[in-house]
């Protein structure tokens, strides 16, 4: 597995910018991990507390972290992060995954946001796979990774839930 080259130069879309998180972006990554909705299919919330203590500073820069930009405020996070098999059905591939805030729901924009995010992901890394972990009763989420274009591996339970994992290959580039 070669390493994810990080940090990118800023990733714009038709409407967001995807970038390095940054000092301004941690009352929303705070607010993204102890939302109640946010977390609904995610094993729930933490306390705000304890996320407020783990957080003192800006939020993580670890690769594969994006900030989700739209005109200047933060509306969520995506994540593309490369680890051995995090819930032990993979070996070392990519794992996508992304948090918006609930007022950003149903506009668009995660799937603009993970879209860009795969298509970056392909230009540095290219004909790697990305595979997808989702709870089968967060609806929202599996349509969205059809519509990206991520199909069925297995199903399984964990974290006393019903999961699907899906994956993601590239097109091959054509010149």
């Amino acid at each position: 597995m070669r390493p994810l080259p990080w940090p990118p130069a800023p990733i714009r879309t038709e409407r967001l910018v995807l970038r390095e998180p940054e000092a301004r972006d941690r009352a929303a990554f705070v607010e993204l991990l102890a939302s109640a909705e946010v977390n609904t299919y995610l094993g729930g919330p933490k306390p705000r507390d304890e996320v407020e203590r783990e957080m003192p500073g800006a939020p993580s820069r670890s690769p594969g972290v994006f900030a989700v930009d739209l005109d200047g405020e933060t509306i969520g996070q995506v994540l593309l992060r490369k680890e051995a098999g995090r819930l032990g059905r993979v070996g070392e591939q990519a794992e996508l995954g992304y948090l918006f805030l609930p007022q950003a729901w149903g506009r668009g924009y995660a799937a603009e946001a993970c879209a860009a995010v795969l298509d970056w992901f392909t230009g540095v890394l290219p004909g790697e796979p990305v595979v997808l972990a989702t709870q089968t009763a967060n609806l929202p989420s599996m349509r969205l990774a059809a519509k990206l274009g991520f199909t069925e591996v297995e199903r399984f339970e964990a974290f006393g839930a019903d999961q699907w994992l899906g994956r993601w290959s590239p097109e091959p580039h054509r010149d």
